[in-house]
């Protein structure tokens, strides 16, 4: 199963460029691949977080796309991977997943910075794509 959220982060462009790479400092991911256009300042970051959940005895891998474009990063984060169905009791609950992780450093960095953090909905993706 993989689940898909996608925030976009608006603010002052140095601010911007900066939080990729302190995203990445703080949380480090297993894979990371940078891309930078020679001929616009739009960047790509793509990187790849894994962890063992043992209390389900599975791994679960997100994927973060980060895009920025000079005026907004666009974070796109796929988890897969873990298992579904009933287990007995739920035993993470008390424990953060890497997803909630990331997506807590997305807010709290806006947080302190005074960046403006969107939520993507699926249907406004399915519209616009439409």
């Amino acid at each position: 199963m993989a689940t898909v959220s996608k925030y976009i982060v608006y603010g002052p462009a140095d601010t911007l460029r900066r939080m990729p790479n302190q995203l990445f400092d703080k949380i480090e991911p297993k894979y990371l691949y940078n891309y930078s256009s020679s001929e616009t300042s739009d960047e790509v970051h793509v990187a790849v977080y894994e962890k063992y959940e043992k209390q389900i005895n599975a791994s679960v891998t997100l994927t973060c796309i980060i895009e920025f474009t000079g005026k907004q990063n666009r974070f796109e984060l796929q988890k897969t991977g873990g298992r579904m169905g009933f287990r007995g009791s739920s035993l993470d609950d008390e424990k953060q997943t890497i997803d909630d992780e990331v997506t807590d450093f997305i807010l709290d960095f806006g947080k302190r910075f005074g960046l403006t953090v969107q939520r993507e909905n699926e249907e406004e993706t399915e519209k616009s794509e439409s």
